[in-house]
Parts: structure tokens; C-alpha cells; sequence
């Protein structure tokens, strides 16, 4: 069970927004763009100042829900608002990876987390993703399967910045939580590969 399957009831709070947007003029693309942009942003200031102001690590939380929603945001722009591009595609995932690599990378800066452990957590994600995308090239769908998708991996780092701003999480603790989401990641990549080849059509 990944929390990707409460997709469709996020979207469907989204959508009156979303029709605004697309109303003002406002671009998939555009959307993309600034989302990718603020995470570097947000990245930076949590691995320079949060670890002598812990309450900035409320950032990320904060700022992984609202970027969830402008993910939503922007495909239901290209889907739903006829704005689906070949530039469109190689944005929404060179982003999110981009995105996602520099907010978790962002727990660099506190002293007692494993950077090796934080930086296996990082490769598993993008492999992850990269098993999702292969799907595509064997003739599947792009495949979100498994229990550790982008949207888990969000909430995993998400809960892990509250804890350490309320001072519920130990460094020790945040390094247990990596490694088991790096497991997840593991078991994720395997579910989309077996599930992306038994969608493929047979070689002729």
C-alpha cells in the first residue's frame, strides 16, 4: 500500500484550484519549474541554519505537502488542460529527482546522521524512480507501484523534519528510519520491474 493510491481524492480537492490556474494563464511547465526551484531553495536553508534553529526543519513537512500538491497540480494542467508536452515529460522528471535528491541531502547538515546512510537513501530514490520510468521503454505504463514511491519517501522525510524540530527524533533514530526506507526503496524497484515486464508486451 503506497500513500500514491490517495492520489486521485488529492486531485479531486485540487481541481476547483486547478481551473482557476489554468484560467489565469498559468502553465504546467511554469508550475514544474518553480516547484524544483523552491525545494533547492528550501534545501539550503534547512542544511545551513536548521541545525542551530531546529524549527526550520519544520521546512520540510511544510514544504513537501504544498510541493505534493503542485506535483498534482501541474500534471492535471498538462492531462486535463491539453498542455502535455515532450518538454513537459523530461521537466516533471528531471525535477522531481533534482528536487527530491537536494531535500534529502538537506539532513547533511546535523551532526550524528549518517551521511552514507542519507546518501544510499538518495540513490535508492532515484533508482527507484528510474525503474518506474523504464516501464515506459519495454512497452508498460510508467509504473508507481510499491511501498516506497515518491509520495512515501515525501512523507518519510517530511515526518522526519517535524521530529527533529519538536526534538522527538534522535540522529541514532533518523539514521534507523533511513535504512528502513532504503529497504522499501529496494522492494519498490523489484515490484517495478516485475510488474513493468509482466505488463510488456511479448517480443515479436
Amino acid at each position: 500500500m503506497s500513500i500514491y493510491a490517495l492520489k486521485s481524492r488529492f486531485q479531486d480537492l485540487l481541481r476547483p484550484l486547478v481551473r482557476r490556474m489554468a484560467a489565469a494563464g498559468v502553465s504546467a511547465n511554469q508550475v514544474t519549474i518553480a516547484a524544483a526551484v523552491i525545494s533547492l531553495l528550501v534545501a539550503a536553508v534547512v542544511w545551513r541554519w536548521a541545525p542551530t534553529q531546529p524549527g526550520l526543519y519544520l521546512l520540510l513537512p511544510l514544504w513537501l505537502l504544498l510541493r505534493m500538491a503542485l506535483n498534482a497540480i501541474d500534471g492535471m494542467l498538462a492531462r486535463e488542460f491539453g498542455q502535455r508536452s515532450n518538454l513537459g515529460a523530461y521537466l516533471n522528471e528531471l525535477g522531481d529527482v533534482v528536487a527530491d535528491a537536494a531535500l534529502y541531502l538537506s539532513l547533511l547538515g546535523l551532526a550524528g546522521i549518517s551521511a552514507t546512510m542519507i546518501w544510499l537513501f538518495v540513490l535508492a530514490a532515484v533508482v527507484t524512480e528510474l525503474a518506474g520510468v523504464l516501464g515506459v521503454m519495454v512497452g508498460a505504463t510508467r509504473r508507481y507501484d510499491g511501498p516506497m514511491g515518491k509520495s512515501d519517501r515525501a512523507f518519510v522525510v517530511g515526518a522526519i523534519g517535524l521530529g527533529l524540530a519538536i526534538g522527538w527524533l534522535s540522529p541514532p533514530v533518523v539514521n534507523g528510519v533511513l535504512a528502513a526506507a532504503i529497504g522499501l526503496c529496494g522492494a519498490t524497484i523489484v515490484q517495478r520491474v516485475r510488474r513493468g515486464l509482466a505488463q510488456a508486451p511479448a517480443p515479436s
